[in-house]
């Protein structure tokens, strides 16, 4: 069976459209699936199993890229072509089955629109392909073995634009309050997580200046790469940003910081998942205390002496 997957342009989109994708791939196994997504998400599908090509869609001035991708799917004929772009693609490649997700903006979270296009209540969780080279590179890069040393606090400090970006010193603050004697996370060491260029660099760097004592890894890791190190930490906290839904996906416990976007229809989803939100819809209103008690209530209790 062939089956054509068009996907999103953003990473967070991207990640939550893997609990589609894993649900296809269980549902016909041996299924060989081409994915269309964005340069950004390229590396969400690098390690899924059961994928026979990735087509990066790079945006072309008057919709072109979407006449290139016509012409690399057009000559195949499909089994089945899921298009969640909501793009004419879908309409006009040769299949025996296609699904083609609406546009425009509709209530619920945006998990409940991706399974709709194939009727799935209730949504399949998102998932986190890597593989043991990714799980080799990042024990490397801690100076362990898999499983060994202090627990991991992982920050994500940076997002696609700045609206989303929690105040540095507040990050700081909390990543204290969290390692503290006594604290829930006493001794765990700090990883700082973005993505590559510059933009994340200068989002990050306040935090990387006050924390001395975390391995900064901004921009040093590959998607996969951050997937195998976000399944080993024991709480990610982050603003709501692609590396939020992957580690969500991964199944470690994850807080998403929200202020103008909203969390009922991307907060983080997962099997220890959380938001957070800031009551006026900016960043500056979430307080550290407000974030401090949602990441105690993702962490195990304290056993009693």
């Amino acid at each position: 069976m062939r089956i054509l997957f068009v996907t999103s342009t953003r990473i967070g989109d991207a990640v939550l459209s893997t609990g589609l994708l894993d649900h296809l791939l269980r549902t016909y196994p041996g299924a060989r699936i081409t994915v269309a997504c964005g340069p950004a998400a390229e590396g969400v599908f690098a390690r899924m199993p059961g994928r026979e090509r990735t087509i990066v869609v790079a945006k072309r001035p008057l919709s072109l890229h979407w006449l290139d991708l016509w012409a690399q799917v057009a000559r195949s004929f499909w089994d089945l072509v899921v298009d969640l772009r909501g793009s004419a693609l879908g309409w006009l490649v040769p299949t025996r089955r296609r699904v083609v997700m609406r546009g425009g903006r509709r209530p619920g979270h945006r998990l409940g629109h991706i399974a709709g296009v194939l009727r799935l209540d209730p949504p399949p969780r998102p998932v986190a392909w890597f593989a043991p080279e990714d799980t080799a590179r990042v024990s490397a890069l801690l100076g362990d073995a898999p499983g060994v040393g202090r627990p991991l606090l992982l920050l994500g400090p940076t997002a696609n634009w700045a609206g989303k970006v929690w105040p540095a010193e507040r990050f700081v603050a909390l990543a204290q309050a969290l390692t503290a004697p006594g604290a829930p996370l006493e001794g765990a060491r700090p990883v700082l997580l973005g993505g590559p260029g510059e933009t994340e660099r200068a989002m990050a760097a306040p935090v990387v200046a006050a924390l001395p004592e975390a391995l900064d890894l901004v921009g040093a890791l590959t998607l996969p790469e951050a997937a195998a190190l976000l399944a080993r930490g024991r709480l990610f906290i982050g603003n709501d940003s692609g590396l939020m839904h992957l580690s969500a996906a991964t199944g470690a416990p994850t807080l998403g910081l929200f202020g103008p976007t909203p969390a009922g229809e991307y907060a983080p989803v997962g099997l220890a998942a959380r938001a957070v939100t800031a009551a006026d819809g900016t960043m500056e209103c979430l307080s550290v205390e407000e974030a401090l008690d949602a990441a105690r209530a993702l962490l195990p209790a304290p056993v009693a002496a």
